[in-house]
């Protein structure tokens, strides 16, 4: 697939991003041959290959959820700068 200078002038202004006469060269470059590895891609038969989302298989590795005691207020708050009560307590940032 070719792709022009236009084209490419284009998409940059749709983007809103102004390109140099260096750049714009640099870019068709890269852009050709990216749109040629696709051309290549879509030339290849994948009539036998199943969709997958992932390459390799993967699994969740969970822990078992066990219900245990919690921390008691006290032990949650003992190394706390500041608290109130059973809170932590922390300076007001409302302006």
């Amino acid at each position: 697939m070719a792709i022009d200078n236009e084209t490419i002038r284009h998409v940059a202004h749709l983007a809103r991003i102004d390109l140099q006469a260096k750049e714009l060269e640099r870019l068709h470059v890269q852009l050709h041959e990216i749109l040629g590895f696709i051309d290549k891609i879509s030339n290849l038969n994948i009539e036998d290959v199943l969709p997958a989302s992932h390459i390799l298989p993967i699994s969740n590795v969970l822990r078992e959820d066990i219900p245990h005691t919690s921390l008691t207020p006290e032990r949650a708050l003992e190394n706390a700068p500041s608290k109130k009560g059973n809170f932590f307590s922390v300076p007001k940032i409302i302006e």
